[in-house]
């Protein structure tokens, strides 16, 4: 199979290069040359349009940062779109918002292709090892068509069902991420005050009920002072923004994530929309006067796992 990848930012650069790592056909395209030249380096082949990418490969791969980069992607003269032709695969891995994936979807599949929503979980470092989780939401037959690829890009893959279903998963699993991240700031922060030591402060949640993924990952981060998790506050705005949208729709009354909202438009007209989204813990720092670094934390995440082959997640029926 012949596989395009337009997007190489934080999380696409990296999904890219577990394609290429893995001996696969690649074609890559990014508003910035100098991104792709790496892997242009190593053997993939460069698209001067995504219509010329679509064109050439069977499936077609697009990460990108926002709902409306994807739909210029797809919907320009030169667009994706312009050149799908049945039996092609459009294969959305970027966070969206469910309706707008099915608005692009119905488009593919009038022109006899397949989309896909194929979001990933996990974090950069991970995605950078092939040990992301993935949700795919597409018919049954097109994701099996996509597990060999999805394998190599991600270790757990869970069919979500239909188009759409992936990207309402993700944002949940991004909103519950990030509800984690601010209350780990409260914490952290309320146990220097309280004159508790940082490093058994993290051990102890780290070996407690309390403990996380984002604990176990972001808070050494915090920690090291480097703030650095390859995600901007933005772009958690975004997520948060999309999971609210949902529960408005589903008529859903909720009270933390208006709040979550409001701290994260907070943190951006503090420090700007690219700051790391971890930098938000700065809130709290300067309205106590603590400083939340202890030596000995790693300044990036890294997945200490061997990457191992991708496999397929079976929800439990009964």
């Amino acid at each position: 199979m012949k596989i395009g990848f337009i997007g190489l930012g934080n999380v696409g650069g990296k999904l890219a290069g577990s394609i290429l790592r893995n001996g696969l056909d690649l074609t890559v395209r990014d508003l910035d040359r100098k991104a792709a030249q790496g892997f242009i380096d190593q053997g993939a082949k460069w698209a001067d349009s995504p219509a010329e990418m679509a064109a050439s490969c069977d499936l077609i791969i697009t990460c990108l940062p926002s709902p409306a980069a994807s739909a210029a992607v797809m919907e320009a003269p030169d667009g994706i779109l312009s050149a799908l032709t049945p039996g092609k695969i459009w294969a959305e891995m970027s966070t969206t918002d469910e309706a707008e994936v099915k608005r692009l979807g119905a488009m593919v599949q009038a022109k006899g292709a397949e989309p896909v929503d194929c979001p990933v979980s996990g974090g950069c470092h991970r995605a950078a090892t092939g040990n992301i989780s993935i949700f795919a939401g597409c018919e049954r037959a097109t994701f099996e068509r996509m597990l060999p690829t999805l394998t190599t890009l991600g270790r757990r893959i869970l069919h979500t069902g239909p188009l759409g279903s992936a990207s309402t998963l993700k944002v949940m699993t991004n909103y519950l991420a990030t509800a984690n991240l601010l209350t780990l700031c409260e914490a952290l922060v309320t146990m220097e005050r309280a004159g508790l030591d940082l490093a058994t402060t993290y051990e102890a949640i780290k070996i407690s009920s309390g403990t996380s993924f984002v604990h176990e990952t972001e808070s050494q981060v915090i920690l090291n002072g480097s703030r650095d998790i390859s995600f901007t506050m933005d772009l958690v705005l975004k997520d948060i923004g999309l999971f609210q949208t949902i529960a408005d729709r589903a008529n859903v009354p909720l009270e933390i994530s208006p709040l979550m909202i409001q701290i994260f438009k907070d943190g951006i007209a503090r420090y700007g929309a690219r700051a790391q989204s971890d930098d938000i813990i700065k809130r709290l720092e300067e309205a106590t006067g603590a400083d939340i670094r202890a030596p000995g934390f790693p300044a990036e995440m890294v997945d200490d796992e061997p990457e191992e082959p991708g496999y397929e997640v079976i929800p439990k029926r009964g």
